[in-house]
């Protein structure tokens, strides 16, 4: 039993602690469990996870949310840039082709392919700000950026801030946008989440309380820690770390 709840606090920090940087949480959740052998249930453990970042974004830009509630213009974009991946999450989801993706060989590749592109991206001039640039043609392709997300490795953080980097936005802005629309992005996970508990009949229970208690820990401190350290440094860390970390995949894979 307490080495359940050694894996709930691993996960949980796994999860808070990639979530909301470049470097993908479902593919890093992956490969801990398969290489570690979790035994917690991976459909209760995935409701906790994703309920406990949602709440920590929500709860970190609380003061932001009521003034994007306020301005609709903004929450209308927000709307709009995530209905690519609720569109595309719902076919993989309900087809269950997104069960093909989950496995270590996609995630090496694309955790590598990615890295690249996030460099690419960080090379681009700062032009535009999110308070006078971001319009519907903007987030659309950020927004499009983001489906690719749904393949383990991309990641939906990274992706969306090479999209936004792209388009020629700062960094801190584009890990702003890119947290708005994770908003979306975990409430439909959570959603998802919780209708397969409803459909299976699970309880709640100590797992999923932890699971959410210790991811909203641990996400709401590195929201806050990426935002500051995106104000003053490149995102080339995050690229080293994701091509050191396909790297190591790629021994266990083909050695």
């Amino acid at each position: 039993m307490a080495f359940y709840y050694l894996e709930i606090i691993v996960l949980s920090f796994i999860q808070g602690f990639s979530e909301f940087i470049p470097v993908s949480s479902s593919a890093h959740l992956i490969v801990a469990t398969n290489l570690a052998n979790f035994k917690v249930g991976s459909l209760e453990l995935d409701i906790g996870l994703h309920l406990g970042s949602l709440l920590a974004i929500i709860f970190y830009f609380r003061k932001d949310l009521v003034n994007i509630f306020n301005n609709k213009d903004l929450a209308y974009l927000i709307f709009i840039g995530s209905i690519p991946l609720i569109t595309f999450g719902y076919f993989l989801y309900f087809t269950g082709l997104i069960n093909h993706l989950r496995n270590i060989e996609i995630i090496a590749w694309t955790t590598l392919i990615f890295s690249f592109l996030l460099y690419y991206s960080d090379q681009f001039k700062v032009k535009k700000k999110i308070q006078k640039d971001l319009k519907i043609k903007n987030i659309i392709i950020i927004g499009l950026f983001q489906v690719l997300a749904l393949v383990p490795g991309v990641s939906r953080s990274g992706i969306t801030i090479t999209g936004g980097r792209i388009l020629n936005f700062s960094r801190l802005d584009s890990s702003k946008i890119s947290f708005y629309l994770s908003i979306p992005a975990l409430a439909g996970a959570s959603c998802l989440g919780l209708r397969d508990v409803w459909n299976e009949g699970i309880e709640l229970n100590n797992f999923i309380l932890l699971s959410v208690f210790f991811s909203f820990i641990f996400s709401y401190f590195t929201i806050k820690l990426f935002l500051l350290y995106v104000k003053n440094f490149s995102l080339n860390y995050f690229v080293y770390y994701r091509i050191f970390l396909a790297l190591i995949l790629f021994t266990i894979i083909y050695s």
